[in-house]
């Protein structure tokens, strides 16, 4: 499972990376920044692809599909193994999928009776691009709400004596095809959706003030030495 990220970068960092990885060139950003503690259902920063240019926006982390009785049914992850098959999330996997950015993510390890936080990153870039899948859904009051969900795949070696599941973080070339709609062939998704190589990734233990989604100071994301 995924179910904490942080993005402790700031915006006009955030404005630069879009500018420069997505050509979104807003000079401004519907998001505050930095973020070290962002919990399912609030919002996640997300990119899509319209099929002419690629956009930036907020999505609720908790994904709803579109044919839901309401708004109560929903899931913060995806399985990668089953996406093509499950109901919940097969159409979103062919037609609606998206980018959600993260700078790092948590785990947690049970030990005895505690579970001790960890933080994971990737080594040489600043920014960590999450597959994801989101929809569109209309309350009954006729409101709409666009939520998300993050796929997950098989643990790396590195991520693996800690918990059994990671997010499927995707290479800047690979998520050109993750974003593209007018792909949407198994096979070729499928291919994408694998473990992020341990060997470009380090991780370390942080306060347990992260588990508590209240918490959102700069402390979480501070190794304990």
């Amino acid at each position: 499972m995924c179910g904490r990220i942080s993005i402790a970068l700031s915006t006009e960092d955030m404005i630069q990376i879009l500018r420069n990885r997505y050509e979104i060139e807003d000079d401004a950003l519907d998001y505050d920044l930095p973020r070290y503690n962002i919990a399912p259902s609030t919002n996640v920063l997300s990119v899509i692809n319209d099929g002419i240019k690629y956009r930036v926006g907020n999505l609720r982390w908790g994904f709803i599909p579109f044919w839901a009785k309401d708004d109560k049914f929903y899931s913060i992850n995806a399985k990668a193994e089953t996406l093509s098959q499950k109901q919940m999330f097969k159409h979103a996997y062919k037609h609606k999928r998206c980018v959600i950015l993260a700078d790092g993510f948590y785990e947690w390890k049970k030990e005895h009776k505690e579970k001790i936080p960890y933080r994971f990153k990737i080594n040489d870039q600043n920014i960590i691009p999450l597959a994801g899948l989101w929809s569109p859904y209309k309350k009954e009051d006729g409101t709409k709400i666009y939520t998300c969900t993050i796929v997950t795949t098989k643990p790396n070696e590195q991520i693996e004596p800690i918990h059994h599941r990671m997010p499927v973080i995707l290479s800047q070339e690979n998520e050109k095809t993750w974003l593209n709609p007018s792909i949407t062939d198994d096979e070729v998704l499928n291919s994408i959706l694998k473990p992020y190589s341990s060997k470009q990734m380090s991780h370390y233990q942080v306060p347990s003030i992260v588990n508590n989604p209240r918490n959102e100071t700069i402390e979480c994301i501070k190794p304990i030495v």
